[in-house]
């Protein structure tokens, strides 16, 4: 049976694949943005298209109200001067709509590591809003915990090719579990059609396997010719630097590099991997297929 499904931050890297899996199954499929024109592909394909965000609580509440469920993410704001009261803001923002609305079901887009609320930098306004919206009466709520992006390490292939190595602020040595988007799209999209949750939940999505920076580094060096690429942990406050030069708040850089450093602390190896935690995209798949062809075309 087809549903009617409302998908927020359909411009993102994973609400945009859940948006794609869900219309090509056939379901009614609403999305929202603040810049409708990025969402031209989805009315294409028979998509609904809202203009709005996560500020407007009528807008919201107008797209939830007769869906059969929902997916929420709580969007990054580089521009907050205080990146938890923003947070907070979104959070009541969603709740108010999903009260006003009578929605019954929603997928929430959560992390690794949101089962601590302080020392994990963004993840503690990510796992406020889990302990938030699990207060929510007669909603059935589930929390995709998500693993580290392997799609975050497209956001360096400029420092691969200008100086020549990989570098991020996070230890290189601590193994993490690492996930393809699409992995997570595609069970996102598969609890937002069937439904197949009640109560409050969490379904981790956490890749093949745990990887280190280090060792992912190497996989992308013998994929790009050069095998001998090293992997460089960058000083917090030389990294800390580049983020606000690019004009971040400051606010937001201490929490996005808080995030870095603290996964030498072990917050994205709290959930235990099995069978239904485990997805099948590995590394040497996700660099072949995705981060290849994007390498091979950016220009330095």
């Amino acid at each position: 049976m087809k549903k009617k499904i409302v998908i927020l931050g359909a411009t993102g890297t994973v609400g945009s694949k859940i948006s794609e899996i869900l219309l090509n199954e056939g379901h009614q499929v609403t999305v929202m943005a603040r810049h409708t024109e990025k969402l031209e592909k989805f009315k294409s394909m028979g998509a609904e298209v809202i203009s709005g965000d996560v500020t407007d609580v009528k807008t919201l509440t107008n797209a939830f109200k007769n869906a059969d469920s929902a997916f929420l993410i709580l969007p990054d704001n580089p521009k907050a001067e205080n990146t938890r009261a923003y947070q907070r803001q979104v959070t009541s923002n969603y709740i108010q709509a999903i009260e006003k609305s009578g929605i019954k079901y929603i997928v929430n887009m959560s992390s690794l590591g949101c089962h601590m609320h302080e020392g994990n930098g963004m993840m503690g306004g990510t796992g406020e809003q889990e302990v938030r919206l699990n207060q929510l009466e007669n909603v059935n709520v589930l929390h995709i915990r998500s693993a580290y992006f392997m799609e975050n390490w497209l956001r360096i292939i400029g420092l691969v090719k200008a100086k020549g190595i990989a570098g991020t602020a996070a230890d290189g040595d601590t193994a993490i579990p690492m996930v393809a988007t699409h992995d997570v799209a595609q069970v996102a999209a598969a609890h937002l059609s069937t439904l197949d949750f009640t109560g409050k939940s969490v379904h981790a999505v956490m890749g093949p396997r745990d990887y280190t920076y280090k060792e992912f580094t190497n996989i992308i060096g013998q994929a790009i010719g050069k095998p001998e690429l090293p992997y460089v942990q960058i000083p917090v406050e030389q990294a800390k630097q580049v983020f606000l030069g690019n004009g971040f708040s400051e606010d937001f850089v201490d929490n996005l590099l808080g995030m870095a450093v603290a996964i030498k602390d072990g917050i994205f190896n709290y959930q235990k991997r099995d069978e239904s935690t485990t997805t099948g995209t590995t590394a040497e798949q996700f660099v072949n297929e995705v981060y290849l062809p994007i390498f091979n075309k950016q220009q330095v």
